[in-house]
């Protein structure tokens, strides 16, 4: 064979492998308003900048007909390539050939792709299509599967990784994604599931649809399986462009630093921002967007456990991880959930050295069997876990309420927080004042003869002496007591001074979180 002849084949062996399943599958695939792998990694890396690892890999199986089913590539297109300039390792399953379906050789490409990822500090993104296991290949497909597992453990905290569900993903296959620091979904086209509908009707004699058993809605609000939703994939692949810029490529690493010209840091709406009534609900939100960069927030679980909210955001370009009760939601109230949310995301924004922006207006955790026989108790111990373990630079904002072992499990200073700040309002106490003197003074309301009264005057003592930030600030447990207006400057000057903060937690192999 000649060289034109070699080049020749080359360039037949190429643009077969770029076909994928063929034309009618291709086709099949846009008529369900799906990209096709090729089409996601194109729109998600900078134009030019993939680089295709792979790409004539095929199976190695000659069982149930699929000696006569071969596909370049093998249904996974892997590589790397650029997001706003910075490296990092992708994989994007082809659902045109064989469903996606994964086996030996398609397990062995990802594999290879999370290895490279890891030798060189680079984030993993995984665009997830798929129909399962490759029933034809047996075991060796379960063990595609669990050596990706591994891998997924063995990166977790090493290297961020994201995994996009693009279509079907279920049984042993939603494994993978939940093991990775983020997943996003896509409305109506994508699912996750251990078990689907047909399974779940045999066994428990439920009638549910893919949708309502596991679509992005599910996994969002009630799951939480799911972090950020899309109406369709090219939402969700520029919510993946952007969720990369803010953090690291490693742990090794800081998160890019925007430009950032100084102004006027006073925010003088803050002042304003806490109703006259201590009980009346405010958006933290509302806070939160003064406080930080403007259009510099991208919230992490936005429709689960809606008591708290997490996110990035940048403060002065520098992304921070923002964690906050909300008191428009349950008061603002601790419960399982909101626990679990709140420390997933403490502990990924620690593995990447995120600095940690908390904002407290919590009346407590919240009461009732339901909560206790669940398991609140170790729930809650999670968050203070998280908070207690962070090594990252932590700032505490109390706004208003902290009550009751709430307020020692949101950042505070008995933790390891670095710089306590709390406003002229706040209430730092073990619990609301009225419950106190009911407590304390009821031997006098009991003997009173107008008992209303009584209790009236001993609950205004007792917020006049524990129900604002002084006490703390007496014991050093706060910082400083600020003006609301002032929160945005006082969070960029500690920021800049806790920028080479250097903490080690006692040697051991790993702690045991209550899991």
């Amino acid at each position: 064979m000649d060289m034109k002849a070699k080049f020749d084949l080359l360039g037949k062996k190429t643009e077969e492998a770029l076909k994928g399943g063929g034309e009618d599958r291709i086709a099949a695939q846009h008529k369900k308003g799906k990209l096709t792998a090729r089409e996601r990694l194109n729109l998600l890396l900078d134009e030019g900048s993939f680089q295709e690892i792979g790409q004539l890999v095929t199976h190695r199986s000659v069982h149930f007909g699929l000696d006569k089913q071969h596909f370049l590539g093998d249904g996974v297109v892997t590589g790397y390539g650029t997001i706003n300039g910075r490296t990092v390792h992708v994989f994007s399953q082809d659902f045109t050939v064989l469903g996606g379906s994964l086996a030996e050789a398609h397990a062995g490409k990802i594999c290879r792709i999370m290895d490279l990822a890891m030798q060189n500090g680079s984030p993993v993104i995984g665009l997830n299509d798929s129909g399962g296991a490759r029933i034809q290949e047996g075991v060796v497909s379960l063990g595609g599967y669990a050596d990706i597992f591994h891998r997924n453990v063995m990166a977790s905290g090493v290297v961020p990784q994201i995994s996009a569900i693009l279509g079907p993903c279920a049984g042993g296959a939603v494994y993978s994604p939940a093991l990775t620091d983020f997943v996003l979904m896509v409305e109506r086209s994508s699912y996750m599931f251990v078990t689907g509908p047909n399974v779940v009707k045999t066994v428990t004699h439920e009638t549910v649809t893919a949708e309502e058993l596991g679509g992005a809605a599910t996994h969002a609000s009630k799951s939480g399986v799911a972090h950020f939703t899309a109406p369709d994939e090219l939402d969700a692949i520029e919510q993946l462009r952007r969720l990369v810029g803010y953090m690291p490529n490693n742990c090794e690493e800081r998160a890019p630093v925007l430009p950032y010209e100084p102004g006027d840091e006073h925010r003088p709406a803050l002042d304003s921002i806490l109703p006259e009534n201590p009980n009346q609900p405010y958006d933290i939100r509302d806070v939160l967007n003064a406080v930080i960069d403007p259009d510099s927030s991208m919230e992490v679980h936005a429709d689960y456990a809606r008591n708290m909210v997490v996110g990035f955001a940048r403060v002065a370009g520098e992304t921070v991880g923002c964690v906050a009760n909300q008191p428009s939601v349950l008061a603002g109230v601790l419960d399982i959930d909101a626990s679990i949310k709140a420390a997933r995301f403490v502990r990924f924004c620690d593995a990447f050295n995120i600095p940690l922006l908390v904002f407290v207006d919590v009346p407590g955790f919240l009461p009732g069997t339901e909560q206790e026989w669940r398991g609140i108790i170790d729930h809650g111990a999670k968050l203070l876990y998280a908070f207690s373990e962070a090594t990252v630079p932590r700032i505490t904002v109390i706004t208003r309420k902290a009550y009751g072992g709430a307020y020692d499990v949101m950042n505070s200073k008995h933790i390891g927080c670095d710089m306590n700040y709390a406003w002229p309002a706040a209430e730092i106490a073990v619990m609301g004042a009225k419950g106190a003197a009911e407590i304390i003074f009821r031997n006098d309301i009991k003997k009173s003869d107008d008992p209303e009264a009584t209790l009236a005057a001993k609950e205004a003592e007792y917020k006049e002496r524990f129900a604002n930030p002084y006490e703390a600030a007496a014991h050093g447990f706060i910082d400083e007591v600020i003006q609301p207006a002032d929160t945005r400057l006082k969070v960029i000057e500690a920021l800049r001074m806790l920028r080479n903060k250097a903490q080690r937690l006692p040697r051991k192999k790993h702690g045991n979180i209550p899991l």
